[in-house]
């Protein structure tokens, strides 16, 4: 049995967690021998919120094969345009019609075609999108002909819309993985008919923050209730979470999910 090993990236926050992700994605690919590599980088821009063309062509240069986003993608204009001419950076594929860039995307690496399918949830979000389910269903038929090997960021807020999600694909695609909360869960698991789940991979930022963010502003605002402006937290230990699946090359089934995390106090931050 032939085996293909993808390593997904949970969302990395500002300059804290581009700086993590550069020192370790190396090392990371090597001892995991990673054959693909796809970065949730939404939150990557200065001030933890969008991306910009330069990063994500930095996540391309240090390996990624696909670069998906979220509901945060829209905070800098200049990726429009980005996103309208570089289809191996997604944004939601629910978006309205119209809507820079595609939300499924196919990369060829060492002869296995991978696909990934982003979409976003409903439950507690701002944003009206279309049905996610249905969309990944239209994706489905798309796909079918392309490849097995399948991976879908879903970018909710809930775990049971996550879980609904992985229910609702399994044995369709290889593995869905959750972000957009920051908060790894440890309910990794293969489901009945072979799909790789988990409702959240979690963050690369600095530990002890909210979400990525200084805390201090954030408790200021529950207590308060005034606005309050979110700044990157650049201080130590920085977290990189990370999931790795392994899958049959010949199915596309799910053989193994494996949480990776990595915890770094000596890490060099420039600022954000």
């Amino acid at each position: 049995m032939k085996t293909f090993r993808i390593l997904f990236i949970g969302d990395v926050v500002g300059e804290t967690g581009c700086r993590m992700f550069e020192k370790h994605i190396d090392a990371l690919r090597k001892k995991y021998k990673v054959d693909a590599l796809i970065v949730n980088g939404e939150n990557s821009a200065q001030g933890g919120r969008g991306i910009t063309p330069r990063l994500a062509d930095f996540f391309k240069e240090h390996g990624a094969n696909v670069v998906t986003t979220g509901n945060h993608v829209w905070y800098k204009r200049e990726i429009y345009s980005y996103l309208a001419q570089n289809h191996d950076v997604l944004r939601p594929a629910n978006f309205p019609h119209g809507t820079p860039g595609v939300g499924v995307t196919t990369f060829n690496c060492s002869g296995t075609t991978v696909g990934v399918i982003n979409v976003q949830g409903r439950v507690f979000m701002r944003e009206h999108v279309d049905c996610p389910f249905q969309a990944v269903d239209s994706l489905l038929t798309y796909l079918r002909d392309k490849t097995d090997i399948i991976l879908i960021d879903f970018h909710a807020e809930t775990t049971s819309e996550k879980m609904a999600m992985g229910f609702h694909v399994d044995g369709k695609v290889s593995a869905v993985v959750g972000t957009h909360t920051h908060v790894p869960t440890a309910d990794e698991r293969i489901l009945p008919n072979g799909t790789a789940f988990i409702s959240d991979v979690g963050m690369v930022g600095s530990l002890n923050s909210m979400l990525g963010m200084k805390k201090e502003p954030i408790i200021s605002h529950f207590l308060t209730q005034l606005p309050v402006r979110f700044e990157v937290d650049t201080t130590m230990p920085v977290v990189l979470n990370s999931v790795l699946i392994e899958v049959d090359q010949e199915t596309g089934r799910a053989l193994k999910i494996e949480r990776i995390q990595i915890i770094d106090d000596q890490l060099d931050i420039q600022g954000d």
